[in-house]
């Protein structure tokens, strides 16, 4: 039996070429998500310790909120073993350069070169207090070359010695790879640069000890312990420590592992069920072949064992290929990113397991999917091959048990998820939609082949192919449902995550245009400069900006015993700039903060008081807001101007993208002449959330899609083993009249019913299963609308079914390309 099994690759390769892509793509998405997670922790190893690089021993406080002491140090540095030393002390700072506000770092450079972390790429290192270093980016930025003076104002509190220190560039150095410190700007200074910001009792963050020749680890590690206080909590090798901070950065939990194991988990999945509805093929194309095997001799456990075997040769291979081809994807990815100095430390790492589970996964996959099909081949006796074996309905047994769990599944899941759904409750609604969407594989054995019956009507208009098509799609139910149910999954799990990324979006949208009724505030605070007219003029001609109104101080409001600032807003900036119309004052009325009860208040402007009516904002405020077409700015020098100013709300074209944005708030900041950090408003974290969302989309639609892929290999595979076993089927209708361009439009239409309505049922699984997603995860702080991207769902539908047609391209012209004589005499 084992020459039997080795001549179908011989005799047939063809039919075990889609098994072969099916296992090889799922194996390569596993053993490259294995490979992202161990190259991740590498690349994290080469990026954070850069610091320690050099360094033979690292000495670490035992606290973050207790660095290493001054005593320690000194104690360190006169050890025996100590041949040099580094004490890092560093701090945040604010740097203005030019006009710009930027958020760094400033630490202090190292005593001996062979410690320093970083290189010096031009110019000299500080040789004085007033000099410092700045990283390549932040200099390539903003336009800092040596010469050039900065100004650093360290941290507020109690450790603080001096507001600012104004310092000359005196050569630019390598940007840190360290993930904490990247997009910041990165100072190296002398200690006493360091100390004029910081106190020196404030300590160290560690101490990193070049060790002299000849000296063991071991031996200066009880040395170093010995010599320092109590501060230090561990004294560990440069790759100990390393590997320590990748540890706490990661959590010691591989989130982003876990979420790309369970799309390659549904890749499994998918792969399964095309492996399964292959051999089942391969096994009714082979009924009379195997009888006739029974007939001279060979027993049921041989003639399983074959089919067993056939799995066996084809999931090893497949595996290899897999892995060899995971392997290639990810050295890919790491030289290209390798070249971009911004990514240099990236590095490969290729562990045994992600070797080891893609072989054993792929192989074991290949055997089990076709465990049925085996034992399929060998359930009839040799003499009654040639009868027709009855697919799952409701008229025989296994069709009844398989609708009974079906419904069950159904209607339990679903009622857990729509439960889970309204309670806000993701840890219900998660198991319970996993559990209905089993429910509906399990029936759609059941409906499927009905659906395609019934769109198969639309087929009609074709004629005779059109008719024969329809016919064809649901004549095996099983194999139809079967290659069905693989596009189902991947188009439920593509059209779930765009559904629920707009709903989840809308919620947020809605969230924030409440929290945040403005798009972009500008703020000013007492005995900072005030923003002139002809500033404003200039920021509202910047492009990206629609509206701009500048609030004037009214007077003060009493609510709920509390005194708040008034503020005044024209009717016609009100209406341009607040979207919400509960956020607009009248001239009668006044908006107060959030959950105000007051109906009435009293306007207090001066010496006058003006009754109004009282309405709650939807956001929370500490001040309220009235109309100035109803009541008059305070006077010039009323003297709570010189405790409260009003702030610039500022409109923007909702429809710049996220780096646009960022840009306009610098751009603002510097036009207005005030800090980026009091450049806020809800665009801005509006942008943030949808940029999150926008990612998470792309990649995980990116990630289903080889799911999706898998699954059109099916629906290849299945037509073209279709096309195999009505060979002599269609070469009759041939010799009828049937024109080879009416047998391709057959086999395409053929293809597109099973696609389209699979993709169908998939896109509303998808909105349903997306829409109480959301609501379970964000219905407990968030209105929760269900929100369904037409345009994305139909393109996933036209897409899916432009698919299948292109799928049976291949089937189709090996069909025509047969002469009528040629078919009808195979057997």
């Amino acid at each position: 039996m084992l020459q039997v099994a080795l001549s179908q690759f011989k005799t047939h390769p063809r039919r075990f070429v889609a098994i072969t892509l099916a296992v090889l793509l799922a194996v390569a998405f596993l053993s490259a998500t294995l490979m992202v997670n161990a190259s991740t922790k590498a690349s994290l190893k080469a990026s954070i310790g850069q610091a320690y690089a050099s360094a033979d021993l690292v000495l670490s406080p035992g606290s973050p909120n207790e660095p290493l002491t001054a005593t320690a140090a000194t104690k360190v540095t006169a050890a025996a073993p100590v041949e040099a030393s580094y004490a890092l002390q560093s701090l945040y700072v604010q740097a203005d350069v030019g006009a710009a506000s930027l958020p760094g770092s400033l630490r202090n450079m190292a005593t001996s070169a062979a410690l320093e972390p970083s290189k010096l790429l031009s110019g000299t290192w500080p040789a004085n207090d007033g000099e410092v270093v700045v990283d390549s980016v932040t200099a390539r930025k903003n336009a800092l070359t040596a010469g050039d003076t900065v100004t650093l104002a360290g941290q507020l509190g109690g450790s603080t010695k001096a507001q600012s220190l104004t310092v000359t560039v005196s050569g630019t150095m390598t940007a840190s790879a360290d993930p904490m410190s990247y997009g910041s700007a990165q100072f190296v200074g002398t200690s006493g640069a360091v100390g004029k910001l910081i106190a020196l009792d404030t300590g160290y963050g560690y101490i990193s000890v070049k060790l002299k020749p000849g000296t063991s680890i071991a031996e200066a590690k009880t040395s170093l312990a010995a010599a320092a206080d109590q501060s230090v909590g561990s004294i560990l090798t440069a790759d100990e420590k390393t590997t320590q901070d990748v540890a706490n950065l990661t959590g010691g939990q591989d989130q982003l592992t876990i979420i790309l194991l369970a799309f390659a988990g549904v890749a499994l999945l998918v792969s399964a069920l095309v492996v399964s509805n292959t051999f089942s093929v391969l096994v009714a194309q082979r009924t009379r072949e195997l009888a006739l095997l029974r007939c001279v001799g060979a027993s049921r456990v041989q003639v399983r064992n074959s089919v067993m075997l056939e799995a066996l040769v084809v999931g090893f291979v497949a595996s290899v290929l897999g892995v060899l081809a995971a392997t290639g994807l990810m050295a890919l990815l790491v030289n290209l990113r390798s070249h971009n100095p911004d990514f240099a430390f990236a590095t490969l790492a290729v562990p045994p397991s992600s070797i080891v589970a893609g072989m054993v996964v792929g192989t074991s996959l290949t055997v089990l999917a076709a465990l049925i099909p085996a034992r399929a081949a060998t359930a009839v006796a040799p003499l009654a091959a040639l009868r027709p074996v009855d697919d799952a309905s409701v008229h025989n047994a296994g069709g009844r048990v398989r609708l009974g769990v079906g419904v069950l599944l159904i209607l339990v899941g679903g009622a857990g998820l729509v439960y889970g759904g309204l309670s806000a409750n993701l840890l219900v609604a998660l198991p319970a939609g996993s559990t209905s969407f089993i429910g509906f594989l399990l029936a759609a054995t059941l409906f499927v082949p009905k659906l395609v019956s019934l769109a198969g009507l639309l087929a009609a208009p074709a004629g005779v192919p059109g008719k024969m098509a329809a016919a064809n799609a649901v004549r095996n139910p099983r194999r139809t449902t079967a290659t069905a149910a693989a596009l189902l999954i991947g188009v439920t799990l593509v059209t779930m995550m765009m559904s629920g990324a707009a709903t989840a979006r809308h919620a947020f949208d809605t969230e924030l245009d409440a929290h945040y009724p403005v798009d972009i505030t500008a703020l000013t605070y007492p005995g900072q400069p005030a923003i002139t007219d002809a500033r404003i003029a200039q920021a509202a001609a910047l492009p990206g900006v629609t509206h701009i109104a500048k609030l004037e101080l009214v007077g003060t409001v009493d609510s709920d015993g509390q005194t708040l600032p008034a503020f005044g807003i024209s009717d016609t900036d009100a209406a341009a700039l607040l979207a919400n119309p509960a956020n607009r004052p009248t001239r009668t009325s006044a908006v107060l903060p959030k959950g105000r009860a007051d109906t009435q208040v009293s306007l207090q402007a001066g010496t006058q008081t003006t009754n109004l009516s009282g309405t709650p904002a939807t956001s929370d405020r500490s001040y309220a807001l009235v109309s100035l077409d109803g009541s008059l700015p305070l006077a010039v020098g009323d003297p709570l101007h010189t405790e409260i100013v009003a702030p610039l709300w500022i409109g923007v074209d909702q429809s710049l993208n996220a780096d646009t944005l960022m840009q306009l708030r610098t751009s603002l900041a510097t036009t207005l002449g005030i800090s980026e950090y009091s450049v806020s408003g809800a665009v801005l974290e509006k942008v943030m959330y949808n940029q999150i969302i926008d990612m998470l989309l792309l990649v995980v639609t990116g990630l289903l899609a080889v799911a999706v892929f898998i699954a059109l290999i099916g629906v290849a595979n299945t037509l073209s083993l279709s096309v195999l076993e009505r060979s002599r089927e269609n070469s009759l209708l041939r010799a009828l009249g049937l024109t080879r361009g009416q047998l391709r439009g057959m086999l395409a239409l053929e293809a597109v019913l099973i696609a389209g309505v699979a993709a169908m049922i998939g896109s509303v699984l998808g909105c349903v299963y997306g829409w109480l997603g959301v609501k379970s995860a964000l219905g407990s702080f968030a209105l929760v609308t269900a929100v369904i991207p037409w345009g994305q769902i139909i393109a996933v539908v036209v897409v899916v079914a432009a698919a299948g047609l292109l799928a049976s391209v291949v089937p189709a012209n090996r069909a025509a390309k047969l002469s009528p004589v040629e078919g009808l005499a195979m057997d």
